[in-house]
């Protein structure tokens, strides 16, 4: 019987375990596979839709010294490269017992959420590089490139010794930076230049604070615009006014995008401070956004962790893609 995977949709137990930091990498374009398919891999098949559960047969036990990754469905998307980010549908196999570990829940708007970083099993990462939006890919992961060095995982119930089993549909990708064409900057706005990863560096004008929101549009891309209530995937980095020298969060810096619900953090559970909604709604994926934030539509009158009461906030944001929000469309 089918587990339910409440805990990969909600990064628990097996979504912990295997993102366990790297910037984006090379084009997609240039692309090399780190590992391809062998005599394991191709011992894996998998029937059924891409997007629904599989029914997975492989002969037990299934061993291999390296991961292999077959592909079992061709997709026509843009290969994935390091740093990116990705959500999957996914069943996890034993390969020494043949037991499933875990599976997706197979439901609209419910894919697991994956980086292509060193925070993701070594295993997963190697076998998801250069893989295709739109594929089914089977990846058999060496017992090193799995749990081994961990001797094991005994809550999945994977010995330091067993090879793991990845049947996973590649649903969708996310850009790794912003992509949109540059846009002449505005006066008064804080200017941005970017490191060769697309890491913004932040200088902050001269002349009074401003007591309004503000934001200026750098890069304007041709993808679907950000709706309210929507889950937005942005790169970003937050600097206080007064300070430009010292960033309180940073995705680039986390190693990650991060998915960020836009909506009025103040009248909505899960959202984000509404200076941040605000700029963000409305604005289309692939564009590059630089927000200056009031106190009254930031953090008021409260600190919150390194950011001090009062604060003027700066954020410049790259909008790599957009979902529904779980239980939406």
């Amino acid at each position: 019987m089918r587990k339910q995977i409440a805990l990969i949709a909600t990064a628990g137990l097996l979504m912990a375990a295997l993102t366990a930091c790297s910037s984006p990498g090379t084009a997609a374009a240039d692309c090399d596979a780190p590992v391809t398919d062998g005599p394991a891999s191709d011992l894996v098949s998998a029937t059924g839709d891409l997007g629904s559960a599989p029914t997975v047969d492989f002969p037990t036990p299934l061993k291999t010294d390296s991961t292999e990754r077959a592909v079992l469905i061709a997709g026509d998307g843009e290969r994935t490269v390091s740093g990116q980010r990705m959500s999957i549908e996914l069943s996890v196999y034993n390969g020494t017992t043949g037991e499933l570990v875990e599976e997706s829940t197979y439901e609209p708007n419910q894919a697991a959420p994956i980086t292509l970083n060193d925070q993701a099993l070594t295993g997963l990462r190697l076998g998801l590089t250069c893989a295709q939006a739109g594929s089914r890919v089977a990846i058999v992961v060496s017992p090193d490139d799995g749990f081994g060095p961990q001797d094991g995982n005994p809550q999945l119930g994977v010995a330091a010794t067993d090879s793991l089993v990845f049947v996973i549909d590649v649903m969708k990708t996310y850009l790794t930076r912003a992509t949109g064409a540059n846009q002449a900057p505005e006066p008064g706005l804080p200017s941005v230049v970017l490191n060769e990863d697309g890491r913004p560096g932040i200088t902050i004008p001269a002349g009074d604070v401003p007591t309004d929101l503000e934001v200026g549009v750098l890069k304007k891309g041709t993808g679907a615009k950000v709706e309210e209530g929507q889950v937005a995937t942005l790169h970003y980095t937050g600097v206080i006014w007064s300070d430009e020298e010292t960033i309180f969060d940073s995705t680039w810096e986390n190693g990650a995008p991060a998915p960020l619900l836009a909506v009025d953090g103040s009248t909505t559970e899960g959202g984000i401070i509404p200076g941040f909604a605000t700029a963000l709604i409305g604005q289309t994926v692939g564009s590059q956004i630089v927000a200056v934030i009031p106190p009254e539509l930031g953090y008021g009158a409260s600190a919150s962790g390194t950011i001090p009461a009062n604060s003027t906030l700066i954020f410049v944001v790259d909008i790599l893609g957009v979902d529904d929000a779980p239980g939406r469309g």
